[in-house]
């Protein structure tokens, strides 16, 4: 499980390095798949290295100001002026632990990103997604009720293809599939994303329930 999960959100990453433009037929032989894979592999140890280098620049500017509130005159016109200092060092100190906290993953990713079976997972359903596009696509829009797919924004676009090729080409249960596809918006996307890729995808699957029934 571990595996699939890691290869659809490589395959996230890599699907967002392709052009999403109709009519667009990107290459798909294994040398341009390589490529984009070690692309992404190359952004992600970047934004690790930039979350390191920020996170520690908020614990500088934290004891910084927390060294400026012990400083300060204990006085009581000082006061105001030293819980300041103090509430500008315990909001840095914050934003350095959510910081370590949101890149937690990414060196996890990038570690088991070398695994054959993961970088195999991803290749293939970045392919799938590929070449079935257009027929994707169409499914999804026949769930969207009054809306249309292409308003979406490019990252729940692409969660939900991927969601689409894990249940038709991956035979992953549907419960799964759309329980790590909520996942991956709770990481990439927002809580408007989330909540519109769960209805969608409780209609597409009911909907494929239906058809084979």
């Amino acid at each position: 499980m571990q595996s699939r999960t890691l290869s659809r959100e490589l395959a996230l990453l890599m699907l967002g390095q392709t052009s999403d433009r109709a009519g667009a037929t990107p290459a798909a032989q294994p040398t341009a798949m390589e490529g984009l894979l070690q692309q992404v592999l190359a952004t992600l140890s970047q934004h690790v290295r930039e979350a390191l280098d920020r996170s520690a620049e908020d614990l500088q500017t934290a004891q910084q100001e927390l060294l400026d509130s012990e400083l300060q005159d204990q006085g009581e016109q000082q006061l105001p002026r030293v819980r300041q200092h103090l509430n500008a060092g315990l909001a840095a100190a914050e934003q350095a632990i959510n910081r370590l906290s949101a890149s937690l993953e990414l060196p996890r990713l990038l570690l088991l990103a070398d695994q054959d079976e993961v970088r195999r997972g991803a290749i293939a359903r970045v392919e799938a997604v590929l070449r079935d596009r257009d027929s994707i696509d169409a499914l999804l829009d026949g769930v969207m009720e009054g809306w249309r797919l292409t308003r979406l924004p490019r990252i729940d676009r692409d969660i939900l293809r991927l969601a689409a090729v894990d249940l038709d080409s991956f035979h992953t249960p549907a419960a799964v599939a759309c329980n790590e596809a909520v996942e991956l918006a709770n990481r990439y996307s927002d809580e408007q994303g989330r909540r519109m890729i769960n209805g969608v995808l409780r209609r597409f699957t009911a909907a494929r329930t239906a058809a084979e029934a």
